[in-house]
């Protein structure tokens, strides 16, 4: 992203970091807010329980994503001795992922129904709408994907058997993070190891567009 700026191109850099930093903390605001419905408050009174930016953001994480189109927000603390249902972990690491899906879904409706109505018919507006669209798309699917600290992680275990979910919580402990990182940084150095991630993202579009 950073050449954006060399290239003089500075509108849609700040156009695509805005989209990024309303896309990140609706993600975490979605682990926060479920993480309450299902019984834990840590991340109420952490100041985690809101869409302001600023509560969620991990500076070293932004400029990354400013720098090399990586990044993370602050993980959203939770304490599982809290929570009310043993599905309660499947559903605070999905709600991440789904608020990206449901953003993803206002956002490319909402521009759709404003441009049938005539209004937003500018570029700067098409470009934000696009890029908020499938940044949240890419979202979802990249923390999909059951590797180190990612949502999958927590998921994917609830659809193995008792004895295959302990192998693989073993093996993504030891090795998880460290392949995540080999991805990045095969993908860094022009290796295009997470196509399938933005592809999927751009399959999903017409499957979330109804006006």
């Amino acid at each position: 992203m950073i050449q954006l700026l060399f290239n003089g191109q500075y509108a849609l850099f700040f156009l695509i970091v805005i989209a990024l930093v309303i896309s990140l903390s609706v993600h975490e605001f979605g682990h926060a807010l479920v993480a309450l419905l299902f019984g834990d408050d840590t991340a109420k009174r952490a100041g985690r329980l809101t869409l302001n930016p600023l509560a969620h953001l991990d500076p070293i994480g932004l400029l990354m994503v400013v720098m090399i189109g990586f990044g993370f927000a602050k993980p959203v603390p939770t304490n599982p001795r809290n929570f009310r249902s043993r599905w309660a972990e499947l559903a605070v690491s999905a709600a991440g992922p789904g608020m990206n899906l449901l953003l993803a879904a206002i956002a490319v409706n909402f521009y759709g129904l404003m441009v049938r109505q005539g209004f937003l018919q500018g570029h700067g507006e098409q470009i934000f709408f696009s890029y908020l669209i499938i940044i949240n798309l890419v979202l979802m699917v990249f923390n999909l994907i059951p590797l180190g600290a990612l949502d999958g992680h927590y998921i994917l275990p609830y659809f193995l058997s008792q004895r295959m979910a302990l192998t693989y919580l073993d093996f993504n402990a030891r090795f998880g993070n460290l392949i995540l990182l080999g991805l990045m940084a095969l993908s860094m150095v022009g290796i295009p190891v997470f196509d399938y991630v933005f592809r999927i993202g751009q399959f999903l579009v017409p499957f979330i567009t109804f006006v």
